[in-house]
């Protein structure tokens, strides 16, 4: 097996949501996780190659353009907000091997706080 083919496995792996948006914020990639979130979850369907706006509300919208400008001029992970699961949900530029930017990807973090 190419090592190219274990991606797919290596991010069903990670137990949170993981969507992958291109520079015009169409949804390319969800691992198993966000399938699920946003398919049986929020019932959502057939999210690929959709607006990722068709799944945020208005404020998201608002964000997600900011932080698509800043990675436009090298900006790095942005934090966006705290999912009401208690989940930190960031957001990471993904750049090809000459640093132009390719899309952007959703990834949520649990928010462990102590008791």
């Amino acid at each position: 097996m190419d090592s190219k083919d274990y991606l797919p496995y290596i991010l069903d792996a990670i137990p949170y949501p993981i969507v992958f948006v291109d520079t015009i914020h169409t949804i390319r990639y969800l691992n198993r996780r966000a399938k699920y979130h946003y398919y049986q979850e929020r019932g959502y369907q057939d999210l690929i190659g959709k607006s990722i706006f068709d799944c945020h509300s208005e404020i998201s919208k608002k964000k997600l353009d900011e932080v698509l400008t800043r990675f436009k001029n090298h900006g790095q992970e942005q934090f966006l907000t705290v999912s009401p699961r208690n989940e930190r949900v960031y957001i990471s530029p993904v750049r090809d091997e000459k640093g132009r930017l390719l899309g952007y990807f959703e990834r949520f973090e649990a928010n462990f706080t102590k008791a």
